[in-house]
């Protein structure tokens, strides 16, 4: 049911670390913390008669370990199972089933031991290759089979999401980042104790049903957004260049020898430790009472048992870089380069200069556009834009070559543009024009309430709603001085990461409207449109349309570009298919 919410959430998410901070610190938040410690914030709104409900826990894949990455992802989409009173016709015996299948793949777990050696040794080439396993082995794994159909007759298909649905409750989803992950969705206003009883539950009574079933669908998601893009798996080997010690280092969504071997058990231990309300808050804004909700949520969440023990600190620190790190690819896409210099987390004193120096380079009547696009015209586009996470950060310019320059071409024309800046600075014109740029956001900003309540959500899990609510008067205090400073110090030779796309020699040019995207939007487009592709039926293509059309209004203006060309392709691939069925 929350699947087709994927393409507007990769949107919306896209742009969080630009708004982080963009709204006013007048903004009436109401905190409370519940008797289990988990923190509550509420803005009290009569505007309409709904209220965007969230809670976010502090786990992402930062909170991983080797062996078990993809793990905090793979949760986001295990809490859409339900829970014991969610989900299933018969309880007793879907646990049952879920201990049954835990001890088979033990034993399943003794093969692929075994397996793995073999390959670590040579022997075999793929471990995962069927012709490779034992008698025994396919034998369990047809009987594993099994006890995963008998499971599935005891569930009730989507009941979580259905009852929602039939509540009013619309936009629900989830996302699990580098260092968050959140639930959504927007309910009408006399529906809170639902939303808290439902959302308490499967916190307090999970169960994890088709776990290994799930993981598989996790490992499927996998193949289509890295290892079937022209530049996913490239993309992936860029970011684990970047980052030399810290868990940034691997992908959220996993390598895919761990998501293969994850066990539901390792999951029980980790979602004990990150799930505990403790490490939650709830955010709530719209139509609702602080003094009513806050006894209701103390009734319905406050069951949860908090961990006593907290959840493990991050202690490795990323060390400085001290040599340029550069990758040569050969991919099916528009030629193109990317640079990526080490920069600061989130809450560092010097975000503020980054950002405001991220946007007097970014945007059409940016430095990087106007001088490289425009002028010298070696680039179809030239994007800045920072990356900055609860433990460090990147700053990243990127762009799309222009007829038959080269990716160096661009490489170089960027350089030279930071080095004016680095000896001249910016004009006072140019940081007044993003200053005022950031301030009409954080007005605009407060008028959806959906968006309002993840941004306030992710920045009171990384830094604290305070700095949130703090930052535009942060953002107003930099000074020219500050912008040249950050330049200098963070965008050196010796702190950058160069990544050099060139055509692949079989491959076609790519669609002129889709390369003119920055390189992450593309690929995020490529991997929807590869996903529409598989999907021929053409009623649930049309639902899809439907619902990415309901969700358009909470879209922010930069990434209407990109939804329009999403849904035109939507369209196209409805047309041919409904022509098809009519011959």
């Amino acid at each position: 049911m929350r699947r087709p919410y994927t393409t507007l959430m990769s949107l919306v998410l896209m742009t969080s670390t630009l708004l982080v901070g963009q709204l006013p610190s007048i903004l009436p938040v109401k905190e409370r913390t519940l008797s289990n410690g988990m923190r509550v914030l509420i803005v009290e709104r009569n505007d309409e008669p709904t209220i965007s409900v969230g809670w976010i826990a502090r786990v992402g894949s930062v909170n991983e370990k080797p062996g078990i990455t993809g793990l905090a992802h793979l949760f986001e989409h295990m809490m859409f199972k339900g829970s014991k009173t969610i989900g299933t016709k018969d309880i007793k015996k879907d646990l049952e089933l879920n201990d049954l299948q835990d001890k088979l793949r033990a034993k399943i777990r003794e093969e692929e031991s075994y397996l793995r050696a073999r390959q670590i040794r040579g022997d075999i080439a793929d471990m995962s290759d069927p012709k490779n396993r034992s008698e025994k082995h396919q034998e369990m794994l047809v009987e594993f089979e099994k006890l995963v159909k008998a499971q599935q007759e005891l569930i009730i298909k989507d009941e979580f999401s259905k009852v929602y649905a039939e509540a009013g409750g619309t936009g629900l989803n989830a996302f699990t980042s580098n260092d968050v992950t959140c639930y959504i969705q927007t309910i009408p206003s006399n529906k809170l104790e639902l939303w808290a009883w439902m959302e308490s539950d499967r916190l307090y009574n999970p169960v994890f049903r088709e776990f290994y079933k799930e993981r598989d669908v996790v490992f499927e998601e996998r193949r289509l957004r890295t290892e079937s893009t022209p530049t996913g798996k490239f993309a992936e080997l860029f970011e684990s260049m970047v980052w030399e010690a810290h868990p940034y280092h691997w992908p959220v969504i996993g390598w895919a020898s761990d998501l293969d071997s994850i066990t539901r058990e390792q999951a029980l231990d980790f979602f004990k430790t990150y799930y505990a309300p403790n490490n939650l808050t709830a955010v709530l804004v719209g139509n609702v009472n602080a003094a009513d909700a806050i006894p209701m949520l103390e009734k319905y969440f406050g069951r949860i048992p908090r961990n006593p023990n907290g959840v493990p600190e991050v202690v490795t620190l990323e060390p400085k870089q001290i040599a340029e790190k550069r990758m040569i690819a050969d991919a099916e896409t528009t030629p193109s380069v990317e640079i990526a210099w080490k920069a600061v987390s989130t809450g560092h004193k010097d975000i503020y200069a980054l950002d405001l120096l991220s946007s007097v380079l970014n945007g059409r009547s940016g430095r990087l556009y106007k001088t490289i696009v425009l002028d010298k015209k070696i680039a179809t586009n030239v994007r800045a834009e920072g990356d900055n996470r609860k433990y460090g950060g990147v700053f990243t310019i990127s762009g799309t070559v222009s007829g038959d320059y080269k990716p160096e071409d661009v490489e170089q024309a960027i350089y030279l543009e930071i080095e004016k800046i680095k000896s001249n600075g910016i004009t006072g014109q140019e940081l007044e024009k993003v200053k005022n740029q950031i301030q009409a956001d954080s007005f605009r900003r407060q008028e959806n309430n959906f968006f309002l309540m993840i941004q306030l959500a992710q920045a009171d899990a990384i830094t604290g709603y305070k700095e949130f609510l703090d930052s535009p008067s942060k953002y107003q205090k930099v000074t020219l001085k500050e912008i040249q400073q950050v330049a200098e110090k963070y965008l050196t030779k010796e702190n950058r990461n160069v990544a050099i796309y060139n055509r692949k020699a079989s491959s076609k040019p790519e669609d002129p409207e889709l390369a003119a995207f920055p390189d992450q939007m593309r690929a995020m487009i490529k991997s929807q449109l590869n996903s529409i592709a598989k999907i021929v039926d053409v009623p649930q293509l049309k639902t899809m349309l439907g619902q990415m059309e309901a969700q358009a209004a909470q879209l922010p203006p930069q990434m209407k570009g990109a939804f329009d060309y999403l849904k035109k392709k939507l369209e196209a691939q409805i047309d041919v298919l409904s022509k098809k069925e009519k011959k």
